[in-house]
């Protein structure tokens, strides 16, 4: 087994060394499958050998020897083989860190949402198909068809290798930004399987996010997205029990938070808003912030929470948004208010018959003492879920009313 600092070297060298490759060569694809094959190599050889005294320049050398020996074994490209196979492979990787780059590339608009998780993970993130494939719980040869599928389109969209411009910038690191989320909340709370958390895609969405801030520190949604992430992730050992069951934000064992995320992630939300825009990440980083800050779940300051999803729903209006105001709203105006409000939702195909959805109303309806119709939507939310912690945790509300 590879050990762990092993590991995080491999995952932070990586897309360093892609970087670098693909400047070179200008070829996504293969340079990408070279870099996974030193990867693969240094895993076995360093625990064996030791560290090379220059790390990043040994997986530069192999992967410009696998990158080599691909163009060799192509024979359709046999014409530039003489000018690849004449470089002498550099022993060191250039000052430049591409890993931005990198990203901005991997979430290329020709790609969808799913494959340019897949390739990030695979290509910044340094995770192998098959860890890929486990986190999302599909067959590993489905990922390794998603990947490659993605590669080749981002081949066939062309371009050169360098960082967007302009209004396509925005775009490309908003689009970077969601894929980072997405990662991350998929680790924070898995959406199927067994567990509740898969803690390696939550490290590393944090990981990636760090390098993005450290590359564009000045960037407000960055930081905000950063501080969400740290904010969140605080709580993360006192949102299950020793044997794995749920426990909701209002029953957590605040001392089990960690207050060194809790305070970096305050002063990273902090930072956010002093910015010239408000982002959606921002006002996130602020609803965590609020959270954080309460001593105990009686002493959250709910109209605070309720006004910041109020500036939510109107930047960035989404179901989920105004699902989460309907929790403050309760808290601050009583379950029938709401209630009214999550009404306004049965007509939205997006979160219809979703289980967050039910499992809101259900907690609701039974704050309101409507313990029939909590029952039902517990026991509906329930079946809606593909989570078994979470379904667990909902049966055994419905388990509690019905006794």
């Amino acid at each position: 087994m590879t050990p762990p600092a092993v590991v995080d070297l491999l995952r932070e060298l990586a897309p360093q060394v892609l970087g670098a490759l693909v400047r070179r060569h200008d070829r996504f694809e293969g340079c990408e499958d070279a870099v996974q094959e030193a990867v693969l190599a240094a895993a076995v050889q360093w625990p064996v050998e030791g560290l090379p005294a220059n790390p990043r320049g040994w997986l530069l050398t192999v992967a410009s020897r696998r990158f080599v020996d691909q163009v060799r074994s192509d024979h359709a490209r046999r014409a530039r083989e003489a000018a690849v196979a004449a470089e002498v492979p550099p022993g060191e990787v250039p000052d430049t860190d591409d890993t931005l780059v990198l990203l901005f590339l991997c979430c290329h608009p020709a790609l969808t949402e799913a494959s340019r998780i897949a390739l990030t993970l695979r290509a910044v993130g340094g995770l192998t198909t098959a860890e890929i494939a486990r986190a999302f719980l599909v067959p590993e040869a489905t990922m390794a068809a998603r990947i490659s599928r993605a590669k080749q389109r981002v081949r066939a969209a062309g371009g050169s290798f360098g960082p967007p411009v302009g209004e396509e910038r925005v775009e490309r690191l908003r689009a970077v930004l969601h894929v980072l989320y997405l990662i991350f909340n998929e680790g924070y709370t898995a959406s199927s399987g067994r567990e509740l958390h898969r803690a390696d895609l939550a490290r590393e969405a944090i990981r990636l996010t760090r390098a993005v801030h450290a590359r564009l520190p000045a960037d407000s949604e960055v930081t905000g997205l950063l501080a969400l992430m740290l904010l969140t992730q605080a709580r993360q050992a006192a949102r299950t029990t020793a044997t794995g069951d749920l426990v909701p934000l209002a029953e957590q064992d605040r001392a089990q938070w960690d207050r060194e995320l809790i305070e970096e992630g305050v002063l990273l939300a902090k930072a956010s808003l002093a910015g010239p825009a408000l982002g959606p990440y921002q006002v996130q980083a602020a609803v965590a912030a609020t959270h954080a800050d309460a001593a105990s779940a009686g002493e959250t300051d709910w109209a605070q929470v309720h006004a910041l999803y109020l500036v939510l729903e109107r930047i960035a209006p989404n179901p989920v948004v105004t699902l989460n105001r309907a929790i403050a709203l309760a808290e601050v105006r009583g379950p029938a208010a709401g209630l009214a409000l999550l009404s306004t939702l049965d007509g939205d195909g997006r979160l219809a018959e979703h289980h967050r959805l039910l499992s809101v109303r259900a907690h609701l309806l039974e704050k309101a003492g409507d313990v029939a119709g909590a029952l039902a939507n517990y026991r509906r939310a329930a079946k809606a879920t593909a989570s078994i912690a979470e379904q667990r945790y909902l049966e055994s509300r419905a388990a509690r009313l019905k006794a």
